[in-house]
């Protein structure tokens, strides 16, 4: 059981790992695309609305097979990894792009008039009044992500990557027995839980 129970904790790592990654770029990814889509340019509005239709649109799975099986027909070959990373990359950003979209729109039009009565710029407004009231906004959707980022981790088993739910599986078809799927549920929900008490704090942070 023991020697389980660390081969299935092996892909934690893995999971870990392209979860910051994917934090790490599409959360700022995302808020840079949110200003482009409530831009008045409409080629750069229209270009970001198609990018987050399409992707937020398909399911992350077949994103994620046109990545690492599709792009080598054109000669374009990534590793496991990469793939993974710049599929989660591309995919979540149009969903954290939509959220901060939300968020900037819902911020009241007097903070721009009392911006503009400052004396500030558009882009003054936006880096220092809009864009850290939308952030506070943002945070129980970004919550929801988040957590729903550590579920579709699991994926990347589908391209043969070593993470929790691929290992598990490899144990259930070898031993005939259902412990390892429960161990590895124990795990993603003890991650989820991490995720809700971090987002939690931050929410009772910001609102003091």
């Amino acid at each position: 059981m023991e020697e389980n129970i660390l081969y299935i904790l092996q892909g934690l790592g893995l999971t870990v790992k392209l979860y910051i990654v994917t934090m790490v770029f599409s959360l700022p990814l995302g808020v840079i695309l949110s200003l482009g889509r409530i831009s008045k340019n409409s080629i750069v509005n229209n270009g970001i609305q198609i990018y987050t239709w399409i992707f937020r649109g398909t399911p992350l799975l077949l994103q994620l097979f046109f990545v690492y099986y599709g792009l080598p027909v054109i000669g374009i070959t990534l590793s496991p990894f990469t793939a993974a990373s710049l599929t989660f990359i591309i995919n979540y950003t149009a969903y954290f792009c939509e959220i901060f979209r939300g968020s900037i729109l819902g911020i009241d039009k007097g903070q721009y008039e009392a911006a503009k009565v400052l004396g500030m710029n558009y882009w003054q407004t936006m880096r220092r009044i809009i864009i850290p009231q939308a952030l506070i906004t943002a945070l129980p959707p970004l919550g929801n992500e988040a957590i729903a980022l550590i579920k579709d981790t699991s994926l990347v088993s589908a391209i043969g990557m070593a993470e929790i739910l691929r290992n598990s599986r490899e144990i259930v078809t070898r031993d005939f027995s259902i412990t390892p799927f429960i161990i590895c549920a124990g795990v993603y929900l003890v991650l989820s839980t991490v995720v809700v008490i971090f987002f939690k704090r931050m929410e009772k942070k910001v609102m003091i």
